[in-house]
């Protein structure tokens, strides 16, 4: 019997600050969250459950603006399961293919389930209420400590398709966590998603992304939609605890207009500063009160098609680049790397276009 891990809105942390400087910081002690998906994680690590060993990760920052983080992780490249063949964005749930009910139960870290009267706890008492749940498994080829994978109730065989719920845990997962390090995201069909079964990624990164504090341009102030600014080109949400429900609805709605519209997408959720249009007091770019949501339209990838130096999929286009050899890693400059991205993102034209059609579908909506 898995281990539930009951929250409520009550535990959510709000009084997150990053200090200047290169590291996170933690302006309170771990939360219950972080104890359980640290511990967890850790446990499954002494236990030979991983594909390899994940030790400390060789790691530089990119000189230039964009501060990329790059990390070199080669056994991830090597060891992880082959990825499943992909030929469309609405491609079906097949239970013949890999799936996550077919995991070894040692995986699963517990299922998160929301008690809306308020009770925060670990138990396995199988006598608690079942609302939807969301079951927390470790990444058995891991990119960065604790990498793990929300998977909305698996016995449900959703596609890699996202839905309100999964957003919207999503998001609560990002609060229910002290540490502005732990991040949360999420790859379509067509966007480097390597299995058909609807799953988002969660994982902590001790340096600070640009992506936290980029500034925005409104597009629909009435919805919380914006542009990003800075390379690269994308949309953003925010949320803080009391709006969780209303953003993950027009997210979903984005989302759902891009699935529809056959193009692929990556989400990136982290904690970051109010998407202020006006120039920003220190101490709002150190706020790290709410919950960046950046959505990427990008050109889709099907096949098996992979690059040398690293894929260009959720953490990639929030500045984190897991390498998959050395040389690249050691060589790469940031104009390199830009270059490489450049070519996955949707044209100039093409962008301006989904940005007219989106911003008017949300104000009909």
């Amino acid at each position: 019997m898995s281990i539930q891990f009951v929250y409520s809105h009550q535990h959510f942390v709000t009084d997150v600050y990053r200090i200047s400087g290169n590291n996170s910081a933690k302006n309170s002690a771990s939360t219950k969250f972080d104890t359980a998906i640290q511990g967890g994680w850790a446990d499954r690590m002494a236990r030979g459950i991983f594909r390899y060993h994940l030790g400390d990760l060789k790691t530089r920052v990119l000189l230039g603006s964009h501060g990329y983080v790059a990390q070199l992780n080669i056994q991830r490249g090597i060891q992880r399961r082959k990825p499943q063949e992909i030929l469309s964005i609405k491609q079906e749930f097949s239970a013949k293919q890999f799936n996550f009910n077919k995991i070894k139960h040692d995986e699963i870290i517990f299922e998160m389930i929301k008690d809306k009267k308020g009770c925060t706890h670990l138990t396995n008492n199988a006598e608690c209420p079942q609302p939807q749940k969301m079951v927390v498994l470790v990444n058995v080829s891991p990119l960065e400590f604790g990498h793990c994978l929300f998977v909305p109730d698996p016995a449900h065989c959703l596609p890699q398709i996202l839905t309100k719920f999964a957003i919207h845990v999503g998001i609560e997962a990002v609060l229910l966590s002290s540490d502005p390090s732990f991040r949360v995201g999420f790859n379509s069909l067509g966007a480097f998603a390597s299995v058909n079964h609807l799953h988002l990624h969660g994982y902590y990164l001790d340096h600070p992304l640009k992506i936290e504090s980029k500034p925005v341009k409104p597009l629909c102030p009435e919805k919380g939609f914006y542009r990003i600014l800075d390379f690269p080109a994308g949309f953003l949400f925010y949320a803080e605890s009391e709006e969780v429900e209303k953003v993950a609805q027009t997210i979903c709605e984005v989302t759902d207009f891009l699935v529809n519209d056959n193009i692929a997408h990556n989400l990136f959720l982290t904690r970051g500063s109010p998407p202020c249009v006006q120039t920003q007091g220190e101490k709002d770019l150190c706020s790290r009160k709410g919950v960046r949501i950046a959505v990427w339209p990008r050109i889709s990838c099907f096949g098996a098609k992979e690059e040398d130096a690293f894929n260009v999929a959720l953490c990639e286009l929030a500045g984190h680049l897991p390498f998959k050899n050395k040389k690249d890693f050691e060589r790469m400059t940031e104009e390199d790397v830009v270059d490489v991205i450049q070519s996955y993102l949707l044209p100039e034209d093409e962008f301006h276009q989904l940005e007219q059609q989106l911003t008017e579908h949300l104000l009909c909506s």
